[in-house]
């Protein structure tokens, strides 16, 4: 599952990526500095793993992960070919979701690719190219169906469908503010339309502006944006976190209690990143290994004893289950199991965030 971060040229989006992942993305004062998408796999933070970790001796922990596109900033015009439109636009369809990063501090040092801080308009400007994109995507579709259509009357559907997104994004609205039933969903599974894809917004702020950021007018312009699309907004300043993300262990704490923050908000941006993706953990735990493994929300059981490995897919008699709070608030297996806290589920139970299981299989 891949999550692509978006933004304007020097809005913070390299110096974020490269935070997230540590893999030294280059950063520079000018436009198009990345140019080929640097890509990172991160861990997903998950305070129940160190937990289980402590609680079983395990030699090893093994963290759900997320992988990051870092994306060549976007200028106007990029549907069109301006800038690296055609290369930005082909990396945007490639991932599954979006984070777009908005400038929301001032700095004379540091040139904003139209002059001024605006993040109304900085977000339009992107999301305005990838409407552009997808209205010469809907055209083809919609020209395709018409065709079979006069072959086939079943194909109406499919023409009242791509003729009502049009007519969405000819108001300048993303597909994702729609909602489609199954049969429409099944139509576009093939489509890729960027619009449709999840995003969550990152407004990157001043240090100043991080102590109460919701009450700043450029942090406001960009919730009130997200909230249209029914997406969150996340405020950082991304210079802290580029700082926190070189610190590790006491060094990291001390400056998040300097700081009042409970958590960096690049976690807060991974874990949002995750959920984005509809994607949940159910953890395995024992001496060996401590592990988080990552399913789609609604799997059952079954199909996760599959992400550990087919055979035991294939062989499935019963998962054993212990919530995370029960396990913990018990402090062991075996207490949990005296107070009828483990159950024995089959094969149409859907996993469920924090789940411990062991599966019962026979090959």
């Amino acid at each position: 599952m891949k999550i692509g971060i978006v933004g304007l040229p020097n809005v913070g989006k390299s110096t974020m990526f490269n935070a997230i992942t540590n893999a030294g993305a280059e950063c520079a004062n000018y436009p198009f500095c990345t140019i080929e998408p640097n890509v990172g796999v991160v861990p997903v933070p998950d305070e129940r793993l160190d937990v289980l970790t402590k609680m079983y001796d395990a030699k090893k922990t093994t963290h759900a992960i997320i992988e990051f596109v870092d994306i060549a900033g976007l200028v106007k015009g990029a549907s069109k070919g301006e800038g690296l439109g055609n290369k930005f636009l082909s990396h945007i369809r490639e991932v599954d979701s979006i984070v777009e990063v908005v400038r929301c501090f001032e700095d004379p040092n540091i040139v904003h690719v139209d002059g001024s801080i605006d993040p109304k308009r900085d977000i339009e400007t992107i999301n305005l190219e990838l409407i552009f994109a997808d209205i010469e995507t809907v055209d083809k579709k919609l020209d395709n169906a018409k065709k079979k259509l006069k072959a086939d009357k079943k194909y109406q559907q499919e023409v009242d469908l791509f003729e009502n997104i049009k007519k969405t994004l000819e108001a300048g609205k993303s597909v994702r503010t729609m909602t489609f039933n199954e049969e429409e969903q099944e139509i576009l599974k093939d489509t890729y339309l960027l619009t449709m894809k999840p995003i969550l917004y990152i407004a990157n702020v001043s240090e100043e502006q991080l102590a109460a950021p919701f009450d700043d007018e450029n942090v406001k312009q960009v919730a009130q944006y997200a909230k249209s699309e029914n997406a969150e907004v996340i405020p950082l300043c991304v210079k802290i976190e580029e700082e926190l993300a070189s610190l590790s262990g006491d060094d990291k704490k001390e400056m998040l209690e300097a700081l009042g923050l409970d958590e960096s908000g690049l976690d807060k941006v991974i874990k949002a990143s995750y959920n984005l993706l509809g994607l949940m953990s159910f953890l395995t735990a024992g001496e060996p290994e401590v592990r988080a493994w990552t399913i789609k929300k609604g799997t059952k059981a079954p199909q996760a004893a599959g992400k550990i490995h087919s055979d035991i897919e294939r062989g499935f008699i019963r998962a054993e289950i212990v919530s995370y709070d029960d396990l913990i608030r018990e402090g062991s297996m075996n207490a949990a199991k005296e107070k009828g806290l483990v159950r024995s589920e089959g094969k149409d139970y859907i996993m469920q965030e924090g789940d411990i299981v062991l599966f019962r299989f026979n090959v």
